[in-house]
């Protein structure tokens, strides 16, 4: 599975962005995905998971609230509402598969490019 991550963009603290994850691959709807993200000099981190048919969805604490994780199979694609955006949230967003439940990056693979998320302040 190829994806490719894409939406980011520079904006202020308090707006929203909506990133998307497609890919060409016909298996998409086999599995569950995530949302990770990294900031410069940090590792990174888990934002956000959603089962292969959307009916379950976890996120990070530091995230509730604001972003949504949601999927569109018909157009293999992945979504992740970014709501009442801060600069903390600046960071590389990468979308990425998993065959299990998880939160943590290893079980994940198939990671995108990603794509640059500023908030500025």
């Amino acid at each position: 599975v190829q994806l490719q991550a894409s939406g980011g963009g520079l904006v202020q603290a308090g707006d929203s962005l909506r990133l998307s994850c497609t890919t060409s691959g016909r298996t998409f709807s086999s599995y569950a995905m995530g949302w990770f993200r990294q900031a410069p000099g940090k590792e990174r981190e888990f934002v956000a998971f959603i089962t292969w048919s959307g009916g379950r969805t976890f996120y990070a604490d530091f995230v509730k609230g604001r972003f949504t994780i949601s999927r569109d199979n018909a157009k293999n694609t992945m979504y992740l509402q970014m709501n009442s955006l801060k600069p903390e949230d600046t960071a590389v967003y990468y979308c990425a598969v998993t065959p299990v439940e998880s939160n943590r990056e290893a079980d994940f693979g198939s990671w995108g490019q990603g794509t640059q998320v500023t908030v500025s302040s």
